[in-house]
């Protein structure tokens, strides 16, 4: 099976969404977006364990945590999931349930005109609607939800008040029996890793006793009559012994206890099956020292691999191409060389991966077309379309897969000729927010990441890739030596703004906007370094100002690139916003102003949301 489609209403900080996915999804975007909503509300539909946590939801799920209308009536959390290629005994289990799907409009065909007509359509499938409702029960004063599934049930005329207030309202219910059978998995970030390697109910560990045949129930018995009959007692150990006299001398005083020694006694735990599944702890020994301790105590990377090794197994034990598998951020603690090997593994050993990420190592090994972007307004309204892949040239995208990556992640781009281009307005920002900290927001704080364009007169190749992936995007390239032709126009075109640069090198551009002061402090100081180009450039105090510009501009050509920096010095040598080179000025503050409150509305460049009972407004655009 695979999730198609997600939409939620009033739950965490959505207000109301809609996600759709790919056989396998990457879900990028910044923080707080929804990502982790995204993954909670799959896990309230599909996780058989979830809706044994109690309660099943509390206030904080309820967008803006408002679970009561204005009248006093309970507000719902609504979340529709629908899932696609059915394997063939889902198709036997809830034959009565399933309904054609359109999977090129997203639509079920009986709420769509004449769609019965359409039913074995090209691109028509069988599909299982699920719902999850939650609400406020006030006469509990508690929290209640339920999974149901979702196909249309008519609701008879004669139905009570009270059967029509029902959670579901005689929706079918969607039972821990049908959820193992989706074979959903959710790893969390690491926050929830000692829960995952316990014994607890709906653990990694407990899944695995379940999942690993008939045998767990004579576990628990055995290993507790184990314990009560040891051998001998831990009673027994002579320090103990000595305790336990004492208490059952003074203990009789008071209390007509049982006769003979064991009318006291130390056990290792409560006996319990529950006090076991709390106490039970696993114990891993790794070099160099080969001392078995708690997992918790190992590091943190080793006890992420550890969970991720643990749910590999449960997918073995499922049936890996049987599993939808939901991680959330699986670079936390592990290396580059790691997150790859973890992410290619679950690509192709899963039925459906569903990730979120912020590692480009992560990013860079799916393709686009896997990629989902989620925007979120300030009302609550969510969207997430995977990327529209007509405009991003396969090679383009695998040659630069990982500035692609970094670029993805950001909510804007800014497209340069080369790394001496970049390393000048990464500088330049920098100085900016310095002079002007109230005024100016820097690349990194505004979300804007700085992509290198392959070479001279590729800049506005990447105008149609980032107006496909959704991204704000500006471009600056230099002055070209021949006129801009027909095609480059309309690329440029693309970008939200663009800028052609008055020189035809960001060295001359630098040399003849900066005035002489402050290329003599930029010269003062890199004269003194055992890499300055001495032949190229002499220079002393003593050097007459009208040769001060050609020296730094025979100096800046031959120390080109991110790797000298030499350019991206002088822009630290400017100590007013007056000396920095005005072209650079104009991008930086227009930049800026560009993105201030850009995103109010990102109904900018997603389609309208529409969804079943909601009222919500199209977004404009």
């Amino acid at each position: 099976m695979k999730v198609r489609q997600l939409d939620i209403q009033n739950f965490r900080g959505v207000g109301i969404g809609r996600v759709r996915f790919n056989d396998n999804t990457l879900l990028v975007g910044g923080n707080n977006v929804g990502k982790s909503t995204v993954c909670e509300a799959l896990d309230l539909v599909l996780g058989p364990e979830r809706l044994y946590r109690r309660p099943v939801v509390d206030e904080h799920d309820f967008c803006l945590g408002q679970y009561l209308e204005d009248d006093g009536n309970s507000r719902e959390i609504r979340i529709d999931v629908v899932l696609i290629d059915l394997s063939s005994e889902a198709l036997r289990q809830f034959g009565q349930h399933i309904r054609r799907w359109d999977d090129e409009t997203y639509e079920f065909m009986d709420e769509e005109q004449g769609g019965a007509d359409r039913a074995d359509a090209e691109g028509v499938v069988w599909a299982l609607p699920l719902l999850f409702l939650g609400r406020y029960d006030s006469d509990e004063d508690d929290f209640v939800g339920d999974t149901f599934f979702n196909h249309p049930v008519p609701v008879p005329d004669d139905l009570d008040e009270e059967e029509l207030a029902k959670l579901g309202q005689g929706r079918a219910q969607f039972m821990r029996s049908h959820k193992r059978l989706c074979g959903f998995i959710f790893l969390r970030t690491l926050r929830t890793g000692s829960r995952a390697l316990s014994l607890q109910r709906g653990s990694l560990l407990d899944t695995i006793l379940k999942l690993g045949g008939e045998g767990a129930t004579a576990m628990w018995r055995d290993t507790l009559t184990t314990l009560q009959t040891l051998d001998p007692a831990i009673g027994d150990v002579e320090q103990l012994k000595e305790v336990r006299a004492e208490i059952r001398t003074r203990l009789a005083k008071f209390v007509n206890l049982a006769p003979g020694d064991d009318s006291a006694a130390f056990f290792a735990s409560d006996l319990t099956r529950e006090h076991m599944r709390e106490v039970v702890r696993l114990f891993i020994a790794t070099e160099p020292s080969n001392h078995l301790v708690p997992y918790a105590r190992q590091g943190t990377g080793s006890i992420n691999l550890l969970v991720f090794a643990l749910l590999t197994l449960i997918a073995d034990l499922r049936g890996k191409q049987s599993v939808i598998f939901a991680m959330e951020e699986p670079e936390i603690a592990l290396p580059p060389h790691t997150q790859r090997r973890v992410t290619r593994f679950v690509l192709q050993e899963m039925g459906q991966s569903i990730v979120t990420s912020h590692s480009p190592y992560v990013i860079e090994q799916f393709e686009p077309n896997n990629i989902v972007m989620l925007n979120r307004d300030a009302q609550g309204t969510l969207i997430g379309e995977p990327i529209d892949t007509a405009g991003v040239k396969p090679k383009a995208y695998r040659t630069e897969r990982r500035q692609f990556a970094e670029a993805i992640l950001s909510k804007a781009v800014l497209v340069v000729e080369g790394t001496t281009e970049a390393a000048v307005f990464s500088v330049a920002s920098s100085v900016l927010e310095g002079l002007k900290p109230d005024e100016y927001t820097h690349f990194d704080l505004a979300g804007l990441t700085i992509f290198t364009a392959s070479g001279d007169g590729d800049v506005h190749r990447y105008g149609p890739i980032f107006r496909a992936l959704a991204k704000t995007s500006f471009a600056v390239f230099d002055q070209p030596n021949t006129p801009l032709g027909k095609e480059a126009r309309t690329n440029l075109a693309k970008f939200d703004h663009y800028w052609q640069s008055p020189e035809k090198g960001i060295e001359r551009l630098i040399v003849d906007q900066t005035p002489i002061v402050v290329l003599r402090r930029f010269l003062d100081e890199v004269s003194q370094r055992p890499d300055y180009p001495a032949s190229r450039g002499p220079y002393s105090s003593e050097t007459p100002d009208e040769q001060v510009g050609d020296i730094a501009f025979r100096v800046l050509k031959a120390r080109k690139g991110d790797a000298w920096s030499y350019a991206a010095m002088v822009m630290d040598h400017c100590e007013t916003e007056e000396e920095m080179p005005e072209f650079i000025r104009e991008v930086l503050t227009t930049i800026d102003e560009s993105l201030t409150n850009a995103y109010e509305d990102i109904g900018v460049r997603s389609a309208a949301i529409t969804v079943a009972e909601s009222s919500a407004a199209e977004p404009d655009g």
